[in-house]
């Protein structure tokens, strides 16, 4: 390729953008806006939906045009896959807190785009793994164009997947001693098609409008056959499957306007989801005696839509102002079943309290945010603001609460050098409650249940956090985050009666780690076309359990993230060629009367070699899984409680194998 190993423009001296031309990204043959932004250095993205209360002040990283995408599940990233990348004008890496966009700090990327002409991208992808049929159902396909002042983008994707593991899991009883021999397979697989849409207008007087719209089907089986082969009893063949058909939609749009001194921005979201669920459990004994099983079956339809408005204006330069209002429905409607296998073949109905209800939030908040440039290099954003929320829940242990809580952030920005960005910020949240946890379920698989608990309240934090951004000028990049919260109200599990227990609220925690992102190009010193990305998060929690009383982390609250690639785009050629790893640990699970923890080791490895001009389009061939990672799985049952003596312990590996993937993509 002609194109320069390395290209980037210069940023001014004292200035807090760095602007990536196209020509920075040649080396790795893009076709998506989406292509271009993974390959900035040090820069990682992060989503739009965060598991944030409503639609708020802005949150991820990613502006396209200067402007955030009002989606959520349909957000910036799914509309950076439907740009072409010859439709990328610039990508600008911004301080956040200069922006006048409420709630951004720290690196904010703004992607400059523009559709001149139609044109689109597609990418198409085959995977093969052992003991499992190909799967042949895997791509997508994006047009983009423009006609007057309005672009438009359209996609569709398939995102099927096929997975399964099989192995042996061994149980012990309290003494250590086997009592059990399984040999398990399991086989999750999913049909995943989706269409999406956008609209961008912007009229010569300013006004700008924005529509994005998505569909999705969500078919999913997953198939668990086990050969259960007790020291002392019977064998037995146990059969689990679940089924899900969900189907989900999202409309959001926005539109802003010059009203008076300043612009008023409005916005909208409905997202719903219908969901369907059916889990069998069916285990026969080989003797010839009658099966044994539970069916558990749940229809939930959920509900979120939100309205909000945004007033900005600029008294003077270097001082912005924003006032904003929103409120929101959300419901979820459960309707469950339970039921038994009897000797004669038939099903027995079993009372399930609080399986089938319907929980309501209505919420409003009100924001006052005030931007202030303080020096040269010295930014400033504060923001203070109420939330009220009325929660309400059908059946007989239904209550209808309310509540009204603080919130709101402050953060500055200080333009260290013309290499170092640090950004220190303080906010006080407000979490956002799972509606399922209201409602009562039963996981038939793992032969325990869950109680709902109509008192959850949501969790509010004190969070903090210092990051220092280091450009490295031709040798990359990195970021690095400091981060601590402090949070009331945590949402764990707690027992709920003498034999039971469901997600509750348990008192006060806390939760502090750092986080590293960091590109590194090696053309300076001979390696040309050599670089080496690098993630990593590692982070500690405490909290008091309410059993035992002691200290342990936050339920299943990720412990360490690794993620790394090293690539090297062979000069003069077409070529590349990269090897990665990957592994995340979470921790133990804590339940009334068991634990568990699962961890895959040593973790994922994978290869991959490219070529990027077949006759036009680009080609790739990645093997996964390169170092033979096992699923491993450890689980503790105790006889009453976690207090009490040990029943059994199971423990289990299971082998995924080598993946073959083959993909083709190019433009249009």
């Amino acid at each position: 390729m002609s194109a320069p190993i390395y290209a980037q423009s210069q940023p001014a001296p004292g200035s807090q953008t760095q602007v990536f031309l196209p020509d920075f990204f040649d080396r790795f043959a893009p076709q998506t806006a989406l292509d271009m932004l993974v390959q900035v250095p040090g820069f990682e993205i992060e989503g739009d939906d965060d598991g944030s209360r409503g639609f708020g002040q802005a949150t991820g990283n990613v502006l396209i045009n200067g402007q955030r995408i009002s989606g959520k599940s349909n957000g910036a990233e799914d509309a950076l896959g439907r740009i072409p990348a010859q439709n990328v004008e610039r990508i600008e890496i911004v301080d956040g807190a200069s922006l006048d966009i409420p709630g951004l700090s720290g690196q904010v990327a703004n992607v400059i785009a523009a559709a001149d002409s139609f044109g689109g991208t597609w990418n198409y992808q085959n995977r093969f793994r052992r003991r499992l049929e190909p799967n042949f159902g895997i791509g997508e396909i994006s047009i983009a164009g423009k006609r007057g002042t309005v672009d438009w983008t359209l996609g569709f994707e398939l995102d099927n997947f096929r997975n399964g593991g099989r192995g042996i899991e061994n149980v012990f009883d309290g003494n250590g001693t086997l009592i059990e021999i399984r040999d398990e397979e399991v086989q999750p697989s999913g049909n995943v098609p989706e269409v999406s849409a956008s609209l961008n207008w912007k009229r010569t007087n300013g006004d700008i409008g924005n529509l994005n719209a998505s569909f999705q089907i969500f078919d999913f089986r997953d198939r668990e056959l086990g050969f259960r082969s007790p020291i002392n009893g019977v064998d037995s063949i146990r059969l689990f499957q679940f089924t899900e058909d969900e189907w989900n939609t999202e409309v959001s749009a926005d539109y802003e306007f010059g009203l008076g001194p300043g612009r008023l921005k409005l916005i909208t979201l409905v997202r719903a989801e219908h969901s369907p669920t059916v889990a069998d459990l069916e285990e026969t004994p080989v003797d010839g005696t009658p099966s044994f099983g539970s069916i558990f079956e749940q229809t939930a339809d959920e509900l979120e839509t939100i309205g909000r408005g945004e007033y900005s204006w600029s008294p003077k330069d270097g001082r912005d102002w924003q006032v904003s209002l929103e409120g929101a429905f959300n419901s979820l409607d459960a309707v469950s079943s339970l039921m038994e296998r009897n000797d004669q073949g038939g099903l027995d109905i079993v009372d399930l309290d609080g399986a089938t209800t319907r929980v309501e939030e209505i919420r409003a908040e009100t924001n006052i945010t005030y931007g202030r440039k303080l020096a040269k290099r010295l930014t400033s954003q504060v923001s203070v603001g109420v939330e009220y929320s009325e929660i309400a829940q059908s059946g007989p242990s239904g209550l209808t609460r309310s509540f009204t809580r603080p919130k709101g952030f402050i953060s500055l920005s200080w333009n260290a050098s013309d290499s170092l960005d640090i950004t220190a910020r303080a906010e006080r949240e407000v979490g956002q409650l799972n509606f399922f946890d209201f409602v009562s379920s039963v996981n038939l698989n793992n032969d325990n249940d869950s109680f709902g608990n109509p008192d959850l309240v949501p969790e509010q934090s004190w969070t903090g956090e210092v990051e220092f951004e280091q450009t490295l000028g031709a040798y990359g990049a990195a970021t690095l985050r400091i981060f601590g919260e402090r949070i009331e109200d945590v949402i764990d599990r707690i027992p709920l009666s003498p034999t039971s227990d469901g997600v509750g609220n348990i008192g006060t925690g806390n939760r502090f780690g750092a986080e590293l992102n960091a590109t590194i190009r090696f053309d300076k010193i001979g390696l040309k076309g050599v670089q080496l990305e690098f993630e990593g998060q590692a982070r500690r929690s405490n909290v008091t359990d309410p059993l035992t009383g002691q200290t342990r982390r936050i339920n299943r609250d990720l412990v360490s993230f690794v993620f790394a690639e090293l690539r090297w785009d062979i000069p003069s050629t077409d070529l590349a060629v990269s090897f990665g790893y990957d592994q995340f640990r979470r921790a133990r699970t804590f339940r009334f009367d068991e634990t568990a923890l699962f961890v895959a080791t040593p973790g994922f490895g994978f290869a991959t070699f490219e070529h990027k001009d077949i006759f036009g389009l680009r080609g790739s061939i990645e093997i996964g899984n390169l170092f033979n990672s096992l699923d491993t799985f450890e689980r503790t049952i105790f006889e009453t409680n976690r207090l009490g003596p040990i029943d059994f312990i199971e423990d289990r590996e299971r082998d995924f194998g080598p993946i073959l993937t083959i993909g083709l993509s190019g433009t249009f």
